[in-house]
C-alpha cells in the first residue's frame, strides 16, 4: 500500500515550520543574511539541498524510525551530520602535511552511521540529474560509492594500516583531489594576508571593507576575554610557541552564507611564529549553531555530553579528522558558544564543475567513499572520547555483512527517491521566497 504523497501546498507548510524552528531566531535577528542564503539557496536544487539539512533530517526521521544495518552501536556513533558531495576539500594537518578528506564539521554530532552515507547518496542523484546523467548512471555512482564505503570499512575493520589505507596526499591521491591539492599547494600565507590585511606604522593590521565591522571597545574586550578562554581549550602540542598567541587585532564579520547566515563571528590577527610579518596568522572565532541531526536524536547521554555547540564541534571534529587544526578550540561569548578555527591558507574545496567526464566522477565518487569510510573508522574507542566506546569500523563492517545485497540498493532506492524530493522541495521553495511567504523577511 503506497503513503499518499502531500500536495505542495502542505509540503510548503512543512517546509516552513522546519524552517521556522532552524532558523527563526537567527532570522529575526538578521534577516538581511537569510535573504542573501536563500536567494543562493533558490540558484539550484543542489545550493537548496546544502542550505536544508534541517528538512533532511526532518524526513528520514518520519520515514525511518531506525532502519536496515543499525543497531545500538551503529546507531550511535560520529557522523559528518552534512555530508554531500561539496563537503569534501583540502587541508593543512597538524604535521604540516596537505590532506584531502571530509570538512565543515558544524553539523558534526553522534547519530546513525546510514544518515551520513544518505545524504551524500542524494547529493550525488542531485549532481547527476545537473549533469544530464541518466537514471542508470546516477544508480552506478551511488554503488560505486556504496563499494567503496564498503570495501574501506572492511579493511578497517580487520586491521589494515597505513599503505593499505593511505590518506589523500600530494603522494597517493590523482584525479580531481589531486588537483584540488595541488592548487592548495600552490597557496601561501602570504596570499591570504595580502587579502585580510595591511601594514601600518610596521605592523599587521586588518582591512577596513571587504564585511569587517570595526568593534566598538566593549565588544572588543569581549571577543579578547573570549579568546582567553580559547586557549585554554587548545592541545598542549598546540601551546608550544607562546608568541603565537599575541592579538595584533580583532575585526567583526557576519556570516551571509549559505551554512553561515545570521551567525556573528571575528576574525583574531596573531603574531606568528617569528617576528617576520609573513607568518602571521588569521583565526576565527564562530557562533556554533545548532545541528540538524541532534533534533532528532534523542539519546541524553548524548545532549549532555557536550558543553555547548563550540564544544560539540570541535570535540566531534577532533574524533572525525586524525590530525586536525592545531588551531581549533572553543569558547563562550555572551552566554553562546564558540567555535575558533584558523582561516587556513591551504583550504580548497572540491569543484564539481569542471568534473564532467563519467569515468572521471565515477573515480571521485569512490575516493568520496573511502574518506567517507576512513572518517567513522577515525572516531571510535581509540580517539579518546568516551562517548563511542567500541570500534565504529567493526560494527559498522559486522552490520553490512548481514546484508551484503542490500546495502548499495538501500542507498541508490535513497539517493533516487529523495533526489526527486528536493528539486519539487526546491520549486516550492522558490516559490514560497519570491512570493513573500517566509515570515520574517
Amino acid at each position: 500500500m503506497s503513503v499518499p504523497q502531500p500536495t505542495a501546498a502542505e509540503r510548503g507548510e512543512h517546509i516552513l515550520a522546519v524552517f521556522d524552528t532552524a532558523f527563526g531566531e537567527l532570522l529575526a535577528a538578521d534577516p538581511a543574511a537569510f535573504r542573501v542564503k536563500f536567494r543562493k539557496m533558490a540558484g539550484s536544487a543542489f545550493a537548496f539541498y546544502r542550505g536544508t539539512a534541517c528538512l533532511f533530517y526532518s524526513d528520514l526521521e518520519r520515514e525511518t524510525h531506525g532502519g536496515p544495518y543499525l543497531d545500538e552501536q551503529t546507531g550511535r556513533v560520529w557522523i559528518h551530520g552534512d555530508l554531500h558531495a561539496e563537503n569534501f576539500g583540502t587541508y593543512m594537518d597538524a604535521n604540516g602535511r596537505l590532506v584531502f578528506n571530509v570538512n565543515d564539521f558544524d553539523e558534526a554530532y553522534v547519530g546513525p552511521f546510514t544518515w551520513d552515507l544518505k545524504r551524500l547518496s542524494a547529493s550525488l542523484a542531485l549532481i547527476g540529474y545537473a549533469k544530464a546523467l541518466s537514471d542508470e548512471q546516477i544508480t552506478e555512482l551511488v554503488r560505486i560509492y556504496a563499494g567503496a564505503y564498503r570495501e574501506r570499512i572492511h579493511a578497517l575493520a580487520t586491521g589494515a594500516k597505513g599503505d593499505d589505507v593511505p590518506a589523500f596526499t600530494l603522494e597517493t591521491a590523482d584525479g580531481a583531489l589531486l588537483g584540488a591539492l595541488r592548487e592548495a599547494r600552490a597557496l601561501t600565507r602570504f596570499g591570504l594576508l595580502d587579502s585580510m590585511t595591511e601594514i601600518r606604522e610596521f605592523e599587521r593590521r586588518f582591512s577596513a571593507g571587504a564585511g569587517t565591522i570595526e568593534l566598538d571597545a566593549a565588544t572588543r574586550y569581549k571577543v579578547l576575554a573570549a579568546f582567553d578562554g580559547y586557549l585554554e581549550t587548545l592541545p598542549e602540542s598546540s601551546l608550544a610557541r607562546p608568541d603565537s598567541y599575541r592579538v595584533k587585532d580583532v575585526v567583526g564579520r557576519r556570516g551571509i552564507g549559505i551554512g553561515s547566515a545570521g551567525l556573528p563571528s571575528y576574525n583574531i590577527l596573531l603574531e606568528g611564529n617569528s617576528d617576520a610579518l609573513e607568518n602571521d596568522v588569521v583565526i576565527y572565532l564562530k557562533q556554533a549553531q545548532t545541528p540538524a541531526v541532534s533534533r532528532h536524536v534523542t539519546d541524553a547521554a548524548v545532549r549532555e555530553y557536550f558543553q555547548h555547540e563550540g564544544h560539540r564541534t570541535v570535540i566531534s571534529q577532533r574524533a572525525l579528522q586524525a590530525h586536525a587544526d592545531p588551531w581549533l578550540g572553543w569558547t563562550e561569548l555572551d552566554g553562546a558558544g564558540q567555535l575558533v578555527a584558523e582561516v587556513s591558507p591551504y583550504a580548497v574545496d572540491l569543484d564539481w564543475s569542471d568534473i564532467d567526464d563519467p569515468r572521471e566522477i565515477a573515480a571521485t565518487v569512490a575516493d568520496l567513499g573511502r574518506a567517507t569510510a576512513t572518517m567513522h573508522a577515525a572516531a571510535d574507542d581509540s580517539s579518546g572520547h568516551s562517548l563511542v566506546p567500541f570500534s565504529t569500523e567493526r560494527a559498522i563492517d559486522a552490520a553490512i555483512a548481514a546484508d551484503e545485497e542490500g546495502f548499495a540498493q538501500l542507498l541508490v532506492d535513497f539517493a533516487h527517491s529523495y533526489g526527486a524530493r528536493a528539486r519539487a522541495d526546491h520549486q516550492i521553495f522558490v516559490d514560497l521566497f519570491r512570493n513573500g511567504r517566509i515570515p520574517g523577511l
